[in-house]
């Protein structure tokens, strides 16, 4: 069984961004982690990636569940998570971890 593992180091805090009919993203962390652990306060399409940008054919999430997201391979640099309403604005919450 795979556990995830929430990264302790003060280089992976949690982000937030609060999002509308607008993509909002939070802000950067280095490379490192194998993924991140998204949730939010309202239905919401997500983007994880170097400099994305969330749209509507990105991938829906449901209010108030925790989806953990695998970071792209390559990404080598400072890489985010962008989100758009589905149909209401509200706020993403981001944790990188890795898998064990």
């Amino acid at each position: 069984m795979e556990l995830l593992n929430p990264m302790t180091d003060a280089t992976f805090v949690a982000k937030t961004a609060a999002f509308t009919g607008s993509a909002a993203s939070t802000g950067t962390w280095p490379a490192g982690p194998q993924g991140v652990l998204v949730w939010s306060t309202q239905d919401c399409y997500v983007k994880v990636g170097e400099g994305v940008t969330a749209t509507s054919s990105d991938t829906p999430i449901p209010a108030y569940t925790p989806i953990p997201f695998v970071v792209p391979p390559g990404t080598g640099g400072a890489w985010r998570v962008s989100a758009i309403q589905t149909t209401a604005s509200g706020t993403v919450y981001a944790k990188p971890i890795n898998i064990r």
